[in-house]
């Protein structure tokens, strides 16, 4: 090569080319400003349940729970209407949306929360081009960026060692540490209770190995009116997970009211039929990569939920899917049990879930219409599901492949909610749909322990059927239909209410009693002799069709005869308007310390 040769010479970039650069760039930029602003909100939310819970404000804290599930939505509707705005040509012309996800992309190289930002990315590009995408090009299909090992400015859990501080300091020093401004009831009493439990669980000789730690996740998990400490102790090669639930007292004193252990009751804690925590995270990834640990059997979309990221639980569990359908054979068919006149349920055998469209007509004597049907699991939503009410999950524009819904289900779905699918190509695309886990019908689970002739386990669901009802009334929410098919039975063995087409709120209700007939004719009359209301209800009438089978009917009114009489429901009532907010746990009442 002459020494006189010159390097080639690199084209400038054409000013079309750079101005789209730009413009790609900008758009990115304000969409993760719009992100960014959701996240400081929803941390600080986390901080504001924190001072609720110091001030025992128990209905502001409930607010704040509704408040927060809609945060989401308005940021993104905001963000929406921004990018609409300010860049007119990012809805006109979808061949900008390559480039503005590379650029988004690389904002987040250091960014604290990149899973939600790629999430938010999502919800906002697919309502600017009111289209729906299925690959990775114009959104993140997949994730772009990495989240393990990502820390923020300060650790996502902190390391205690009995070993230096003994276990009286330990605890004291993982109490002080989280700066709660309510002084401790009796803290020695405490320390005695969870000691007493801890051997127990561990019984003596036990030994301590060098290694001897117990890690605590920084922030406090605020719902109802607990504050959850949550960690694990590490000893040698064996970890054991727990929880320590914070309770008030009536004069705003705190104390330590158990020490949960069991693997499953830590899965219980987390259940899709609780609320969500307040969780002060700087790094979510973190959190959910320490709860992932403590519960293995938990997914992550249902953890990242649990902590109040519900979007990002939803994104990750669209992703299971897919990747389980690439993984499976078997067809969705129509879920078992007795079908509802309201939703049009499937689901995949293989796969722990249950898809719910509604229907396009319902049959006699339901008086309801699609948006109704709507507001009532939108209600669900945003009220504290107490442990009784499964959590969904709700799309819009599901495309799944036409070859794995059997016949018979595609034939349903064509006769019953036609107005709700579209068939595109080799796949079938769901207008509106919501998911929730799968469980075994009550109904049907009686009467398999029946004719098992297992009437522990009869015995055991009906007392807990009863006490799902109670639990429900005490938080505001009357079912309506009450039926047994209503209710599901989980892998834990917890009843749990899952049909809301006719729930109401408690207050909403006017219990009576039937009124005596007058006459022979009105006892004989095949139709009702009294007036009734559009909101009344008689609990007398509930002996009648709660329970169809005698003996199990017999069982359930050994516990619950209660629920068939106007002064229990009107007395829930009093309390409820009184601001009685009722006692929620999500643990057994024996491991509670005594006090």
């Amino acid at each position: 090569m002459s020494s006189s040769a010159q390097p080639a010479k690199v084209a400038p970039l054409s000013a079309e080319v750079a101005s789209r650069t730009q413009l790609a760039g900008e758009v990115a930029r304000t969409i993760l400003a719009g992100f960014d602003k959701h996240y400081g909100l929803f941390r600080a939310a986390a901080r504001q349940a924190k001072r609720h819970f110091e001030r025992a404000d128990w209905a502001a804290m409930l607010a704040l729970a509704r408040e927060r599930i809609q945060m989401y939505d308005q940021r993104v509707h905001e963000g929406v209407e921004t990018v609409r705005r300010a860049f007119p040509q990012a809805e006109r012309d979808e061949s900008l949306w390559p480039a503005i996800k590379l650029a988004y992309i690389g904002l987040l190289h250091e960014h604290l929360q990149p899973e939600c930002a790629e999430t938010f990315y999502n919800s906002v590009a697919c309502q600017v081009l009111h289209r729906r995408y299925y690959n990775n090009e114009f959104i993140f299909w997949r994730p772009a960026v990495a989240t393990e090992h990502l820390e923020g400015e300060e650790p996502s859990y902190r390391c205690y060692y009995p070993r230096e501080l003994g276990l009286r300091g330990t605890l004291e020093r993982i109490l002080a540490d989280f700066g709660l401004a309510n002084p401790y009831e009796n803290p020695k009493r405490d320390l005695r209770n969870v000691l007493h439990a801890l051997r127990a669980h561990f019984p003596r000789p036990a030994r301590a190995y060098p290694s001897l730690q117990v890690q605590v996740l920084g922030s406090l998990f605020f719902r109802n009116k607990a504050a959850y400490v949550i960690g694990k102790i590490v000893n040698g090669h064996r970890e054991f997970p727990f929880a320590v639930p914070i309770l008030q007292n009536e004069r705003g004193e705190l104390y330590l009211d158990a020490l949960l252990l069991d693997p499953d009751q830590l899965l219980l804690l987390f259940s899709f039929a609780r609320a969500y925590f307040f969780v002060d995270m700087e790094v979510p990834a973190a959190y959910v990569s320490f709860l992932r640990n403590l519960t293995p059997k938990k997914p992550r979309a249902e953890l990242y939920a649990a902590v109040g990221l519900q979007k990002q639980g939803k994104t990750l569990f669209y992703r299971d899917l897919h990747y389980h359908l690439r993984h499976s054979t078997d067809d969705f068919v129509p879920a078992p049990g007795i079908k509802g006149m309201v939703m049009l349920v499937f689901t995949l055998p293989s796969f722990p879930y249950v898809f719910k469209v509604i229907r396009d007509s319902f049959a006699p004597p339901k008086e309801l219409d699609r948006q109704t049907v709507k507001d009532k699991y939108l209600l669900v939503k945003l009220h504290d599901r107490v442990g009784r009410m499964a959590d969904t999950l709700e799309y819009s524009l599901v495309a799944l492949p036409l070859e794995r819904f059997s016949p018979e289900l595609v034939a349903e779905l064509k006769t019953h909610a036609a107005s709700s699918i579209e068939f595109e190509g080799d796949q079938i695309v769901i207008q509106h749909m919501y998911i929730e886990r799968r469980m075994t019908p009550l109904n049907l689970y009686l009467e398999e322990a029946m004719r098992e002739g297992d009437w522990a386990r009869v015995r055991h669901a009906l007392r807990d059927y009863g006490n799902a009802i109670k639990d429900l009334a005490g938080a505001d929410i009357f079912p309506g239909d009450m039926l047994l098919k209503n209710f599901g039975v989980t892998r834990h063995g917890r009843v749990v209410f899952y049909d809301y087409d006719e729930i109401a709120y408690m207050t909403d209700c006017n219990f009576r009693r039937i009124p005596p007939p007058g006459s022979y004719e009105d006892e004989m009359a095949a139709e009702p002799y009294y007036s009734i209301g559009p909101n009344d209800v008689f609990p007398e009438q509930f002996e009648r069709f709660l329970v169809a089978d005698p003996r199990a009917r017999e069982i359930f009114l050994e516990y619950h005869r209660d629920l068939t009489e106007v002064e229990f429901w009107r007395g829930k009532q009093a309390r409820i308007r009184a601001g009685v907010q009722e006692d929620v746990f999500s643990y057994p009442q024996e491991l509670r310390f005594p006090r």
